[in-house]
């Protein structure tokens, strides 16, 4: 950590010095180089987070049915709320990067004009905006049992879910620092130190599980309540090395400066949320609709183990959007419109490769790893049932969150929040809906009808978007926006 925070923030962070002149296997090397700079501890980062849940169903699994479905509601619809409300600032979801991927854009194309200090002025602003949207936010989190039972929640499963979600409202205040914390080191490849500071969270998070759970018997109480820990502690390692020297180009310490400008950054941060959020709530009300369905017990445990499955994959993907983000940003605020094309590609190429690879495994393994959530054979069953459509689910998602990376990096968020609104919502949620209930598919049709109507099909209007652009023209068009903003 004391040499990384002694190195310079990224002397050559664009591939157009010598473009032309270089062959098409150097250039691929260079920029895959400078990809899985960020992707690599990115993933370490997200899986170790990710796991925090995984760990905490688990756990919940082993204890009883209704309690794995109570933990799984809760980390489903309650943080994602987070995810995508937050949105109006946060994100992952995630899945699951609302406001902060507003500031993802800002940082770096900030960055890459080598604004420095204004990388820590625009995450105080974001910390300053996230906790006044976690303040209003907060009757998500104590009424979330009566809104879950309004949304067709089963009574018992509703009433554990929002009594547990009373224990994890120091999580819910963790997000306000979490996620700009992230984007702000990993936009100048201060990566290593997140991705160490999730891990430790990772140990932490095992070992204070196993004692609530196992040996104290404080159950579903405890697994909950474990989360905010773990979290917390992934914070402390990201804010002592970030305020404590670890970037003295872009902490320059607290500003006032950072109280200016906040309704602009509002603003700009809601086009992000909403974008995040649509994608995110999406997938929370296909868990949502299964508790209206027979065996609505069964059906939510199959389902949220499929998510579970495919979330902890999501971590891939996910950290492509966030390094393909920062790549396309960096490029643009440079004014190199061409490596910011080659960027692009070279991510989307390079993630659905590891997809297909990932499905293969998931295909294959698919019961083991579902035993890791639970032993009951009803749940493994419909797992079992379900495994095509995770496959092809994991293949779409390997490509969709890459192209939303190059949406954040280039500042389409509102563009993207309205396609979101026709794919999703005027489409895939509709046959969603059809299948299940009209041709009587269960949960099977709802799922297939979401993901095929509706991902699959913004998928294909990004792919189209991304390659009519004009990336010289969006070049110019990041080098004023930073000038904008660096007189804000």
């Amino acid at each position: 950590m004391g040499q990384e925070s002694k190195a310079p923030l990224l002397v050559n962070h664009s591939i157009e010095k010598n473009y032309e002149d270089e062959g098409l296997g150097r250039r691929v090397w260079l920029e895959s180089k400078m990809l899985w700079r960020i992707i690599g501890p990115a993933i370490l980062s997200r899986l170790a987070t990710y796991s925090y849940n995984i760990i905490t169903q688990a756990f919940a699994g082993h204890i009883g049915d209704t309690e794995l479905a109570a933990i799984s509601i809760l980390i489903s619809v309650i943080t994602g709320f987070d995810f995508g409300l937050l949105g109006l600032t946060l994100v992952y979801g995630f899945h699951k990067l609302g406001m902060a991927s507003a500031l993802e854009t800002l940082c770096g194309q900030a960055y890459g004009a080598k604004q420095y200090h204004m990388l820590g002025v625009y995450m105080q602003r974001s910390w300053i905006v996230l906790l006044g949207i976690c303040v209003l936010l907060l009757p998500l989190y104590v009424f979330a049992g009566p809104l879950l039972i309004f949304l067709g929640q089963p009574k018992d499963v509703a009433d554990l879910a929002g009594y547990l979600a009373l224990w994890i409202i120091p999580l819910h205040f963790s997000f306000a620092f979490i996620f700009p914390l992230q984007r702000f080191l990993q936009c100048q490849l201060k990566n290593a130190i997140y991705a160490w500071s999730a891990l430790a969270g990772l140990v932490v998070h095992l070992v204070v599980t196993w004692l609530f759970v196992r040996v104290l018997n404080f159950g579903a109480v405890g697994a909950a309540a474990t989360l905010n820990i773990s979290w917390w502690v992934f914070i402390l390692g990201m804010l002592i090395y970030t305020v404590g020297g670890g970037c003295p180009e872009t902490w320059t310490g607290f500003s006032m400066e950072a109280f200016s400008g906040l309704w602009d950054f509002l603003k700009l941060s809601a086009s992000s949320g909403v974008m995040i959020l649509l994608e995110n709530w999406y997938y929370r009300i296909l868990v949502l609709m299964t508790g209206n369905m027979k065996d609505a017990a069964i059906a939510v445990d199959a389902l949220s183990v499929c998510m579970a499955i495919n979330g902890w994959e999501m971590s891939i993907p996910l950290s492509f959007f966030a390094g393909t983000g920062v790549r396309v940003a960096n490029e643009l605020g440079a004014g190199n419109g061409k490596g910011a094309k080659f960027a692009t590609i070279v991510s989307v190429v390079t993630s659905a490769i590891i997809g297909v690879i990932i499905m293969i495994i998931v295909l294959i393994f698919h019961e083991q790893i579902a035993l890791l959530f639970s032993s009951s054979k009803p749940v493994l069953d419909a797992v079992n049932s379900m495994t095509l459509l995770l496959g092809l689910t994991i293949l779409l998602n390997s490509i969709q969150p890459v192209l939303s990376g190059v949406a954040v990096g280039s500042g389409w968020q509102a563009r993207v929040a309205y396609i979101n609104i026709g794919c999703y919502y005027v489409v895939g949620l509709p046959l969603g809906l059809l299948m299940q209930w009209g041709f009587d598919m269960g949960v099977m049709g709802v799922w297939a009808g979401m993901i095929f109507g509706g991902t699959a099909f913004q998928t294909v209007i990004l792919i189209i978007i991304t390659m009519r652009c004009d990336w010289e023209k969006e070049a110019g068009r990041a080098t004023r926006h930073v000038k904008k903003w660096s007189q804000v």
